[in-house]
């Protein structure tokens, strides 16, 4: 029974020495894992990632905040134009008279036309609210418009 008991001693001295290199091993792998570069700990790694992440966040929601504001100047900027040349009197001169649409994506904008003759040159401006004027249009100037949106 001395013996069954050395034998049983033995073993269990054996499974602690295997645990415990286990647990060696194990602890070095932690603490190396934890070392990270320049001595920082997986913690500060976490932290700083964190904050990066975060500090991102706040930079798209400023970016995205900046686009909206210019698609909205953007969509307001005159950005039709087009002009038309004619003659509105066939017997006087050539096309030397003209209508000129200037517009927004919104159809929001002006024409400026020029009536001219030998005599005196004539110009008008008629607002334009969503691609409409309260104003009555020419042909050319409906013309200009419709090219110019």
């Amino acid at each position: 029974m001395q013996m069954d008991t050395m034998i049983i001693l033995a073993l269990l001295i054996l499974a602690i020495l295997i645990l415990s290199i286990f647990v060696f091993r194990n602890n070095n792998r932690i603490n190396s894992l934890l070392q990270g570069k320049d001595a920082k700990s997986l913690e500060d790694s976490f932290k700083y990632l964190f904050e990066e992440v975060k500090r991102m966040n706040e930079n798209e929601a400023l970016t995205e905040k900046a686009l909206n504001n210019l698609n909205l100047r953007l969509k307001k900027s005159l950005t039709g134009f087009r002009t038309i040349r004619f003659n509105p009197f066939p017997d006087q001169g050539g096309n030397q008279s003209f209508a000129i649409a200037v517009v927004n994506e919104d159809g929001d904008g002006f024409i400026l036309s020029s009536l001219y003759s030998r005599e005196k040159t004539s110009m008008f401006a008629k607002p334009i609210k969503g691609g409409k004027s309260e104003i009555a249009l020419t042909e050319e100037e409906t013309k200009a418009l419709a090219e110019a949106r």
